[in-house]
């Protein structure tokens, strides 16, 4: 399966893809399915399940369920808006499901955290049921928050089904070899290869215009964080927003770049800092591929449009498509999920994602951003995922900023060679994917090991 470059990279909200964009979805979708029995619907009981219980009320998964059930979706709701008809369902202890029909809403009874329990497929689980004025169970569904943002359903789990994409396609790759092999056997680059799957859906202009969206909301969600008048971060952490000042900082001291050419990291780290911020407080932002690893495909785009000798509008093509590619082939042998992989799922993959498309954006060779690609996770693997009180805020923010400066680094390395290197993209995939499946289920979001618990403890 070939995962589409608008399936890896979704305009949604803060502050998780798989724990709040997921279940949004997920409950959406079940409010529409409702549509036969609606005026009969009198309760929605929902449970979650593993990791989705663990680090829900973190991850604003409770507010999120309130406004899928409400028949909000992440692409489309105003992060104001959200906030104030959540704030009203709490208030009122009333919820319009779908939109159209009021029931009553108790929340200790309605949205029921089920810590201890864990279903088999995924640990973010959820499970869906109406019922009558009689108490009469009028549907039930369970869905699975897969990462990124993506939902798979019951259904979907029985026939085994791929959430999303795996149309029919001209390159069909499930392999970094064998995405090098068609790039050589037809003389195209990857991301040549990436807009051929694409422009099968859509015509040329189409594709350019949603990855210019892409761009434009990454863009729009690095200026709002560093525009940011807030002085903490929401959540009880006490987390101070630092882009803003980082970024008053580096515009006084302009005359320090003259002499320090290694303020240009700095730079760096404000864009990613920032779109991270701006997700920990539940802003607009692009899975890339998750929320929150959503900084460093951004943060690295911009260092390519700014400090490129030679950037174009064409370069910054070429970098969201290779970068899809390579995010694709993850997805379909790993994860891209944190309650999955842990955090080598997220910021590793980011990171491996944001080499090749920078690689491809300043024209190396196909064997080259696989190389880079392969450097990006290498030097991430392992890497856990144990948010402070369940929160994408600490060590997540930083994180992306360093992950951002390891994939300029990784393209550097790979482009210093020829494309030939000992270790390939595969077996880096292949490891990640095994070292997930090792990994303590501690360590893979659910604040229950590393930082999570030791900066509690001290």
């Amino acid at each position: 399966m070939v995962a589409s470059v608008f399936d890896l990279f979704k305009i949604g909200v803060g502050p998780s893809s798989s724990h709040t964009m997921g279940p949004m979805t997920a409950a959406a979708d079940f409010a529409s399915r409702l549509a036969a029995v609606m005026a009969r619907v009198a309760r929605i009981d929902t449970a979650l399940y593993g990791s989705l219980a663990l680090t829900g009320k973190g991850h604003a998964s409770d507010s999120a369920i309130l406004l899928g059930i409400s028949g909000k979706i992440p692409a489309q709701i105003d992060p104001d808006e959200a906030e104030a008809i959540v704030r009203h369902i709490r208030e009122s202890g009333r919820l319009a499901v779908g939109g159209v029909h009021e029931i009553g809403f108790d929340e200790a009874r309605d949205l029921r955290f089920l810590q201890r329990e864990r279903l088999e497929f995924h640990s973010n689980a959820m499970t869906f049921t109406a019922f009558d004025a009689d108490g009469t169970e009028l549907a039930r569904r369970t869905y699975y928050s897969v990462g990124g943002g993506a939902v798979l359903d019951e259904d979907q789990i029985g026939r085994n089904a791929a959430p999303e994409g795996g149309w029919d396609v001209p390159y069909v790759f499930c392999s970094g070899s064998a995405l090098l092999a068609l790039a050589n056997e037809n003389g195209l680059t990857i991301a040549g290869l990436m807009r051929a799957n694409e422009e099968s859906a859509m015509t040329p202009a189409q594709v350019s215009a949603k990855l210019s969206a892409i761009r434009a909301a990454m863009s729009a969600c690095i200026d709002r964080g560093v525009r940011s008048d807030l002085a903490e971060l929401p959540g009880g952490l006490r987390v101070k927003r630092r882009a803003p000042g980082v970024h008053r900082t580096l515009l006084e001291r302009q005359e320090r770049a003259l002499t320090d050419p290694l303020t240009v990291i700095d730079w760096i780290n404000l864009w990613a800092l920032a779109v991270n911020e701006e997700n920990a407080a539940g802003g607009r932002v692009v899975t890339a591929p998750t929320n929150g690893a959503a900084g460093i495909v951004p943060a690295v785009l911009r260092y390519y449009e700014r400090f490129a000798a030679k950037a174009s509008e064409q370069g910054a093509e070429d970098f969201l498509l290779t970068a899809a590619a390579i995010g694709s082939l993850f997805k379909e042998n790993a994860s891209i999920s944190g309650a999955e992989v842990g955090c080598q799922g997220e910021v590793g993959v980011a990171c491996s994602m944001a080499a090749a498309g920078l690689a491809a954006a300043l024209g190396a060779t196909p064997e080259q951003i696989e190389n880079a690609a392969e450097i990006g996770m290498e030097h991430n693997l392992g890497l856990t995922c144990d948010p402070v009180g369940g929160l994408v805020q600490v060590p997540c923010i930083e994180r992306n900023a360093v992950g951002s400066i390891k994939a300029i680094e990784a393209t550097r390395l790979a482009m210093l060679g020829d494309g030939t290197h000992r270790v390939s993209l595969d077996q880096v995939i292949e490891t990640m994917r095994k070292t997930g499946l090792d990994m303590s289920e501690r360590y893979k979001e659910t604040s229950l090991g590393g930082l999570a618990v030791n900066v509690v403890e001290c």
